[in-house]
């Protein structure tokens, strides 16, 4: 047969290699200045943009969407071409998709450094950008899909099977959780309240890192590996089980991140077990990519592309038995709300994303320019200190959970908390903190190193816009053959190969998330909870835009240091108002579900509030939490109340009929209360300040449960 003569596309490869480089580098350095804030708050600058809360979502998108997603898409345009024999369907796709993602991180930075964001982590981004990201995710698809559909190869090959599920999964957690009602162009609420928010972001949220940061990874391990190695990949067979194992186990597991929270135990249940049994599926495709290097080990001294496969495939292997083990409640119970959290998806970021994506930048760009790697030495010495940041960044973070759970937990002989003081458990960890961000240093001097190598290396070399290729045509070989096995035939089928990667990763979704929908007994009432007051609604929207959901939690575990320190553990009931649930995944301060209520030997007044928020070192100068001085001056916008309380009732709940038009006379009446209670303490601010609903919804925490009759527990200061 008649070979044709086609080109590979590498404009499009250098451009998402160039934008991973530089979004790289944005990303870390945000998340430097991250944990120097651990370490010196006045690193917020006392603004509102450079606040933690606020600049957290930028760091996490940045790394995740920004650096990893390009990275991904540089892999991915590189290697499809190459696996299908075929340039890219179409190219001016290709540029929508680069020009298009780009549009998307800009947009994402600007608006949650303005404080424009759902409050849902890894899900941030407002409804018109949520749109945006995905029509251009859609553009992606018929892009690679097009391209599978028109190759030149009997088979798809194991990388694209990873490509497949990335791209089909991804646009169903998506658009579910995703689904909102928007308030304005800047504000939407979720469809979706308190648990079953929860549920549906953490089905979004885990597998967002298994289909976004790990199934597209794989398939680059798949092909890239190989290729570096000069061998085939070690087991077909077990890339088959690896695959398919992975997808269908991977989305029943989002519910270990809910353990001992006010989700159903039968959700929390399945979430364990689907959890443990992803070991199996993740450690086989480890032991294939290592396998692959059998007799090469002598080659991997030496070349630092294959240092850094390897370091990258071991992280893999790490976060996936370590991810399961925090599955298990006996574990979770320690590592949850703690920085072992933050150790564990730093391990996979840093050196299973980070580390596998510049093995891809040193392998193909010297092969887009037409030449070799400028230094193998500065490669390897970008190797080791890659390495050393890792380790300097992990260790201190594991030391310091465990130093966190004991310190939460630990009881004086005569029963009392010996910590009763949350800030003392965060000055314990000064020091942890500051490795941390050493340790982040060295990994950014890595990339640094890493970036000088590669401009040298595209310097002397010159760049192949369009690579020479040829195979002969695709010739449809019919049915299935007697001898040819299941899989064999579906490989030749993209369509039902697709189709049936849909219906494996929709099984687990919906067996979870349905049931929570359908069965109103699983989210019991209680009858004291009501909505929130207009001035407590919008003092709650501060509270999502500011973030403050990254360092405290409002879910109390039923633990007795828990009940000892925050009051009654929570109720599913308690959240039925809530859009978004606001329980959190991290306690940088203490856990604030029932700050309203009158607790033991301290009462926290409006003043207190009002000052905690002015200047927090003045009421303890070891806080590390940031001043909020503007919320003193800014006015509250009424002009969005009516809207709200609208939007609030199609969304279910129980305002009365016409509330929207006296929504603010009733603001106006609690918003003087509280400023009338401010100055008889000495402070003069007035009602329409910003400062006023925020103290409204803190002062509100709690105070449904409680007056249920349900008691809560005496503590002592936090």
């Amino acid at each position: 047969m008649e070979n044709q003569t086609f080109y590979y596309d590498n404009k499009i490869v250098k451009n998402f290699a160039y934008a991973t480089l530089f979004w790289g580098v944005i990303g870390m350095v945000v998340g430097l200045l991250l944990a120097l804030q651990f370490i010196w708050p006045a690193l917020s600058f006392g603004i509102p943009y450079t606040t933690f809360g606020r600049i957290r979502p930028i760091h996490t998108n940045a790394i995740v969407f920004a650096f990893v997603g390009n990275g991904m898409f540089t892999g991915i345009y590189y290697s499809l071409q190459r696996l299908c024999k075929a340039r890219m369907f179409n190219d001016l796709l290709s540029k929508i998709n680069f020009w298009g993602w780009q549009l998307i991180i800009v947009l994402a930075a600007v608006t949650f450094a303005f404080g424009m964001t759902t409050g849902k982590e890894y899900a941030e981004l407002e409804w018109p950008i949520d749109l945006l990201v995905a029509v251009i995710w859609l553009v992606f698809g018929a892009n690679m899909i097009g391209t599978i559909i028109k190759r030149r190869t009997s088979h798809i090959y194991v990388a694209i099977w990873f490509y497949i599920a990335t791209f089909v999964t991804i646009t169903v957690l998506h658009v579910v959780n995703s689904l909102a009602i928007p308030v304005n162009l800047f504000k939407s609420y979720p469809i979706y309240a308190g648990v079953q928010d929860a549920l549906v972001q953490w089905w979004y949220g885990h597998n967002a890192v298994a289909f976004f940061l790990t199934t597209p990874f794989l398939g680059l391990m798949y092909y890239f590996l190989p290729k570096a190695a000069n061998r085939p990949i070690y087991s077909y067979r077990l890339s088959i089980v690896h695959f398919w194992a992975l997808i269908f186990l991977y989305i029943w597991a989002g519910p270990h991140h809910l353990l001992y929270s006010a989700l159903p135990g039968w959700a929390q249940s399945l979430g364990v077990v689907f959890s443990v049994m992803l070991i199996a599926p993740s450690w086989g495709g480890m032991v294939n990519g290592l396998l692959t290097l059998r007799g090469a080990w002598d080659r991997v001294r030496e070349d630092p592309v294959l240092k850094f496969m390897v370091v990258a495939v071991t992280a893999y292997g790490m976060s996936t038995f370590e991810g399961p083990m925090m599955s298990t409640k006996t574990v979770n119970a320690i590592s949850h709300f703690t920085d072992w959290t933050v150790g564990h998806a730093h391990i996979g970021a840093l050196g299973w994303n980070g580390f596998l994506t510049f093995a891809v930048l040193y392998y193909l760009i010297p092969r887009m320019w037409q030449t070799q790697l400028f230094s193998k030495k500065l490669a390897n010495l970008h190797f080791w200190i890659g390495t050393l940041g890792i380790i300097f960044y992990a260790v201190p973070l594991y030391w310091g959970a465990i130093t966190q759970a004991s310190m939460w937990k630990e009881f004086t002989p005569e029963g009392f908390l010996k910590y009763p003081n949350f800030l003392e458990t965060v000055t314990q960890l000064a020091p942890m903190y500051a490795t941390r961000a050493i340790g982040g240093g060295l990994y950014i001097v890595g990339i640094v190193l890493g970036i000088y190598n590669l401009v040298l290396t595209i310097k002397a070399g010159k760049f192949l816009p369009e690579e020479v290729a040829s195979a002969p045509a695709l010739v449809n070989a019919g049915k299935r053959g007697s001898s040819e096995g299941i899989h064999r035939w579906l490989e030749r089928r993209p369509v039902q190969f697709i189709l049936v990667s849909l219906v494996a990763i929709l099984i687990g979704g919906l067996i979870e998330i349905v049931p929570l929908y359908l069965v109103k007994t699983n989210i019991p009432s209680i009858a004291s909870v009501k909505p929130y007051t207009p001035l407590e609604l919008q003092g709650r929207d501060i509270y999502v835009r500011e973030g403050c959901y990254t360092c405290h939690s409002q879910q109390v575990r039923p633990f007795r240091s828990e009940t000892e320190r925050y009051g009654e553990y929570a109720k599913a009931g308690e959240y039925v108002y809530d859009h978004p649930f606001q329980w959190g995944s991290k306690r940088n301060g203490p856990d604030l579900s029932r700050e309203g209520v009158v607790s033991g030997r301290q009462y926290k007044p409006n003043s207190w509030h009002y000052n905690h928020m002015l200047n927090p070192q003045r009421l303890n100068e070891q806080t590390i939490m940031p001043t909020y001085k503007w919320l003193i001056t800014d006015d509250l916008d009424l002009s969005t109340t009516a809207k709200k309380i609208r939007v609030m009732q199609t969304l279910g709940v129980p305002y009365p009929e016409g509330y929207d038009k006296i929504a603010n006379d009733e603001l106006m009446i609690q918003a003087r209360g509280i400023a009338d209670d401010l100055k008889s303490q000495g402070i003069q601010v007035e009602p329409t300040k910003e400062i006023i609903a925020i103290i409204a919804y803190m002062q509100r925490l709690g105070k449904d449960v409680h007056a249920a009759g349900v008691p809560t527990a005496i503590v002592t200061a936090k």
